[in-house]
């Protein structure tokens, strides 16, 4: 029985980066060879030696919204939720803080032009809200949200686009896909000069990535749905450089988990949309994906696991350990490592 236990390592707190690095590209890179083991320490811009005509990076390119909205009850009790699906024009499944306030029928205010009404309770301990408005939902959520950084981040983020990578395109996510916060416009043009190929996929991360895995087994951790989109465009690309022998680059867990939940037994993917909840865990047998650009993921969480699928378990704890030792810089702002 595989443990939740067996994917821990140790962190210094000081180790856990608190802003984003500047420029993007300047981030350090941990290369990671599997079939020898050789591990690199470059900085992230050094992955064009590394990525040539023969690969296929795979980006998401979901945007994320200011999901993070604070709140009053008539009484005056304050409450901070966190914008997590949206289920149709009004209502949403949200986290709430504190939980015992969010009793259903309960109202609470945001601002003069928004509230919500405390519908039900989520399975997840969450809960679904309806929001009461006039006009377009986007314009007042923009005048009051914050960008929903995770608890382990403690600065206030000075520019909100860092949150976002810079070929974000639909808004929906309420967390960044953070391997792709590395890349520069410049960096993805120097890239395409070298022949490297870009495929653009959907998924708009949510409550899973909030969730921590609570049970010993792994194998009864359930992860929550996921929407995704693959376009004709997308499948397209990624089926030919398959059929040509090319490697398929994921960047980040996101396309990662995008691009495994349809591919057939020989890597090919179909266009289509609708929602995911694999969860990569050893000994899972990768279909699609060659290699992977992705940040250092929270011990015991489910990421380290698809990673640890993707280069074994001992292995990437070792590689943990090495990241550590070398002082590298871990989680959402942190550095990215490659893997071959």
């Amino acid at each position: 029985m595989l443990k939740s236990s067996d994917f821990y390592y140790d962190l210094p707190e000081e180790l856990i980066a608190q802003t984003p690095a500047e420029p993007r590209d300047s981030s350090r890179l941990l290369v990671y060879e599997r079939a020898t083991g050789k591990v690199e320490h470059r900085v992230f811009h050094d992955v064009t030696d590394y990525l040539g005509e023969n690969d296929l990076l795979v980006i998401n390119t979901t945007k994320v919204y200011p999901a993070r909205v604070y709140a009053k009850a008539a009484t005056g009790g304050k409450m901070e939720i966190l914008l997590l699906k949206r289920l149709d024009l009004t209502d949403w499944e949200v986290l709430v803080k504190p939980g015992k306030r969010a009793k259903e029928g309960a109202e609470f205010f945001v601002s003069d032009e928004l509230s919500f009404t405390v519908l039900s309770k989520t399975d997840g301990g969450g809960r679904v809200i309806r929001f009461k408005f006039d006009g377009v939902f986007e314009d007042k959520l923009s005048k009051v949200g914050e960008m929903p950084l995770p608890p382990y981040i403690k600065k206030k983020l000075e520019d909100q686009s860092r949150y976002q990578t810079v070929y974000c395109k639909e808004e929906g996510s309420a967390a960044a896909p953070t391997a792709g916060l590395h890349f520069t416009e410049e960096l993805i043009r120097k890239l395409k000069d070298k022949g490297v190929g870009f495929a653009e996929v959907n998924l708009h991360v949510g409550l899973g990535t909030f969730r921590p895995v609570k049970v010993e087994n792994v194998e009864e951790h359930e992860m929550h749905s996921e929407y995704f989109e693959i376009s004709k465009t997308a499948a397209d690309t990624i089926n030919e450089a398959k059929a040509a022998g090319k490697n398929i680059v994921a960047v980040g867990t996101t396309s990662v988990r995008t691009l495994e939940s349809v591919a057939d037994e020989n890597g090919f993917v179909k266009p289509c949309q609708g929602d995911t909840k694999i969860f990569i865990y050893p000994p899972y047998k990768f279909k699609c994906v060659d290699k992977l650009i992705t940040n250092f993921h929270l011990p015991e969480s489910t990421l380290i696991m698809l990673v640890s699928a993707f280069i074994g378990r001992e292995e990437t704890l070792a590689l943990y350990k090495t990241a550590v030792d070398n002082k590298y810089r871990f989680f959402s702002f942190g550095d990215a490592c490659l893997l071959l």
